[in-house]
């Protein structure tokens, strides 16, 4: 069975990137270990190192790559108050809110989501003092901010590798 995609689009204009399944095989071993040498992922995917190389720039250049970088464990990096924040915020304010949170290192990731609330924003703090400033100081003095609901994280399951 093909994994090849038509372009269907984002609702940002995006479209999805038409990919094999030599392609989405190297995306996989990427995604496992954005460290693999070249040579080594060519061989897994059965390529020569050149089509691997031309590949992953193919995959680089239409934006299925974004970048590389390193997993952390949020509680060895000393982050070990993490939670859950939905907000619901004034109507079409989502561009001008995601742009605040650029400056908010706290939030690891940001969704706009569909039902009850707006977004919703995985934070991680140091400790619950941090996280307190976060929410009210930070995020609630925000003028598109209307409500936010926290939920605490009590454990993570951290991806296979």
């Amino acid at each position: 069975m093909s994994h090849q995609m038509s372009g269907q689009g984002q609702p940002d204009g995006r479209m999805a990137a038409a990919l094999d399944d030599v392609d989405r095989d190297i995306v996989e071993l990427l995604r496992k270990d954005g460290r693999i040498s070249v040579r080594k992922l060519a061989e897994k995917v059965n390529v020569s190192r050149a089509n691997a190389y031309a590949r992953i720039e193919k995959l680089t250049a239409a934006g299925v790559i974004t970048g590389y970088h390193a997993t952390i464990d949020p509680h060895r990096y000393g982050y070990t108050v993490s939670a859950y924040l939905a907000v619901k915020l004034r109507q079409r304010s989502w561009r001008e809110f995601t742009e605040r949170l650029a400056d908010m290192p706290e939030i690891e990731h940001a969704a706009m989501v569909s039902g009850g609330y707006d977004g919703l924003l995985l934070v991680r703090t140091t400790d619950s003092d941090a996280l307190r400033d976060v929410v009210l100081d930070r995020l609630q003095s925000m003028p598109e901010v209307m409500a936010t609901h926290t939920m605490f994280i009590l454990d993570e399951l951290h991806p296979r590798t």
